[in-house]
């Protein structure tokens, strides 16, 4: 938030200097609009400073200017007691200029003064605050739209601008963008004209009072209400792109701290029906030591003993299979094979393969599997998720992994920047270990960076790492970057015990002395929790070290390098449940949350097609935001509300089913 709000008021200054130079160099700038550009908090108050002064394109108020108008339209402004309109025009008749009567003079001169009140900035603010707050926005099917059945919600919409949700305008943004909606607003015109002209000291009983009601009638109409609905329709997608984004994030790091199988032998599926599935086999470190294409769903085969050939030949502790199409049915065809072999031991998971097909043709992928067919790489990449989905999802571009909310739809400069932010939030904060990390997962420690973690991967197969300290021989990786990166690097096995948790090379010393105080070693030290207990803390405070940090360090003394994420634990999907028709009213079924929103969760439910639980429906309280009590691949159980085939929407409530 602190370097967002940074880059915003950098933006700010920025064109603040740019409008004060400008002016400058035109010789307009006098102490009071150079006092006001300073005063100024946003780049909203900025532009409309900067606006009279703007170069632009000729307006039809410059051109009544260059025929002479100019002080016809300040009597206007003036709105004198006595005097007449007609008679002060013809003065103004000029046919070499254009201006052949006095009616064209009075247009011309209206021009003027209508474009003077829209350049005011008190009057643009006024406006753009006045449809801010009373105005509403509304869309309509656009005239010969064909494609408009998916925004059949929005095809005679109305909503207040000040309450509608960001996702709801970036549904309306996505149905302008596809051709099917008309988006424009709707004011009370009259209303607002009258506040106007109030605000300008309009003096109806001046001779000239007509004519200055219609000039602010069309400033209002031709100049301040576009100018102020651009403003607004850009505020709104700023906001609802943060909004989105900040959605995106929750889902990302949700997913990217799943609970890990752990480091396991995993026979990866990717389910095809016409073309097979392709099952690959990798082992406890995740490299690929087997492959096959099988065909699970065709009944005249029996898959049963190939199946089980490659289980048991490599010692497979547990199957993942893809969720995409034909994965309910292979999944259900594996799980009889394995309960007829009596194979109880043999874990069959789920796993979500958004993304996967991805990084099947990624240079990643090309680099990590060169000899191997692309649909392959996807069965393996499932395989790994199972194993540890953070490791495996660094690999794709996180907008990518497929649980965002109009992630198309939202500035994809924001979206990449917030991502990566996530990523390298989630992998720093569970830690690699240094010995087997993928060049991916070392990208993103802090301190390192693609370049960089080639070049400890080349160290690592030309010398190997027996300390952290031997990671300022890797070439390019200085002091700066050892003091950014060490603390999340992990080395089991190496003879410094601290080098495998999450302490800081910094405070070894700190631990060494502990451990003197304590009269024993570091070894002896740590995972003894009694001992580790009765340190007493408060000795060891210093300028450098307060006790939070202190408290950190005897948690990883207790358990030295552990996981922060939940223990893996699978879910089964009900038996016979497999496509929407199977569905009833007031089942009660296990899901998985594939995806939260604004408005609700998605659930899988294992029927191809997610069920929403709207966020009225996931808990017997109020719940102001899903997140904060579901997130993407938490199981769930939930109860069926409704099923409409046709539109291939499920709904599901979750009240009264948590325990």
């Amino acid at each position: 938030n602190i370097q967002d709000l940074h880059s915003q008021f950098s933006e700010r200054d920025q064109r603040r200097r740019f409008i004060l130079e400008t002016l400058r160099q035109q010789g307009k700038l006098d102490e009071k609009l150079q006092q006001s550009i300073k005063q100024a908090q946003s780049k909203a108050e900025l532009e409309d400073l900067y606006a009279p002064f703007k170069k632009r394109r000729k307006t039809k108020a410059d051109m009544a200017r260059e025929k002479g108008l100019e002080k016809l339209a300040q009597l206007i402004i003036a709105q004198p007691r006595q005097g007449n309109p007609q008679r002060e025009a013809e003065r103004y008749v000029n046919t070499s200029k254009g201006v052949n009567d006095a009616q064209t003079a009075l247009a011309g001169a209206r021009d003027i003064v209508a474009e003077n009140l829209a350049s005011d900035p008190e009057n643009r603010t006024f406006v753009r605050q006045v449809l801010a707050t009373h105005g509403r926005i509304t869309s309509k099917a656009k005239a010969k739209a064909e494609n408009t059945e998916q925004f059949k919600d929005y095809l005679q919409f109305s909503e207040r601008i000040q309450r509608i949700p960001s996702y709801r305008y970036l549904a309306l943004c996505r149905g302008e963008q596809l051709g099917a909606l008309q988006i424009g607003f709707d004011i009370d015109f009259e209303r607002t004209l009258q506040q106007f002209l109030r605000k300008q000291r309009y003096f109806a009983r001046s001779p000239f009072g007509d004519a200055f009601r219609a000039a602010s009638e069309d400033a209002l109409k031709r100049l301040l209400f576009p100018a102020a609905q651009r403003l607004i329709r850009n505020q709104l997608k700023e906001r609802a792109d943060v909004e989105a984004i900040e959605v995106f994030q929750k889902n990302v790091e949700a997913l990217l701290l799943s609970p890990p199988l752990g480091a396991l032998a995993v026979l990866g599926i990717d389910p095809g029906i016409r073309t097979g599935c392709k099952c690959a086999m990798v082992n406890k470190q995740g490299a690929l030591v087997d492959y096959k294409t099988l065909f699970l769903l065709d009944k005249r085969k029996d898959p049963g003993p190939q199946l089980l050939q490659l289980i048991k030949k490599h010692k497979a502790t547990a199957i993942a299979i893809g969720n995409g199409t034909g994965g309910r049915e292979s999944l259900a065809v594996v799980k009889r094979i394995i309960t007829q072999a009596q194979l109880s031991h043999v874990k069959v998971v789920s796993v979500n393969e958004a993304g996967a097909s991805i990084y099947s043709a990624s240079e990643v992928a090309r680099e990590e599997l060169p000899e191997v067919d692309l649909t392959v790489r996807g069965a393996v990449s499932i395989a790994r998720r199972l194993q540890d989905p953070l490791a495996e999802l660094v690999k794709l571009p996180p907008k990518s992994i497929g649980v965002g909310q109009y992630q198309h739809d939202v500035d994809q400069k924001m979206l990449e920047k917030s991502l990566y932010q996530v990523v390298e939030k989630c992998v720093n904060r569970v830690g690699v270990e240094l010995s087997t990390a993928s060049p991916s997962l070392l990208s993103y420690v802090a301190g390192i960076g693609p370049k960089m973690a080639k070049s400890i991967i080349e160290y690592r197969q030309t010398v190997g790492f027996s300390s952290r300290q031997e990671l300022k021989k890797v070439k390019g990786l200085g002091a700066k970057s050892f003091q950014q990166c060490s603390g999340f690097l992990r080395l089991s096995g190496a003879s410094n015990p601290l080098d495998a948790s999450g302490v800081h090379p910094e405070r070894y010393a700190l631990v060494r002395k502990m451990a003197k105080d304590m009269r024993c070693t570091v070894d002896k030290l740590v995972g003894n929790k009694q001992m580790i207990a009765s340190i007493p803390l408060r000795q060891y405070t210093s300028m450098e070290v307060g006790m939070a940090t202190l408290k950190d360090i005897c948690h990883e003394l207790e358990k030295p390098g552990r996981d922060p994420r939940d223990n893996f634990e699978s879910i089964e999907f009900a038996a016979g449940v497999n496509e929407v028709s199977d569905l009833q009213v007031g089942m009660e079924l296990n899901g998985i949350v594939t995806n939260v929103t604004h408005f609700g969760a998605f659930v899988d439910i294992g029927v191809h097609q997610d069920g929403l639980v709207h966020i009225s429906q996931l808990a017997d309280r109020y719940v102001q935001s899903p997140h904060d009590v579901v997130q993407p691949g938490q199981s769930i159980r939930v109860r069926v509300l409704e099923v409409d085939a046709r539109r291939k929407r499920i709904s599901l409530t979750a009240k009264g089913m948590q325990k």
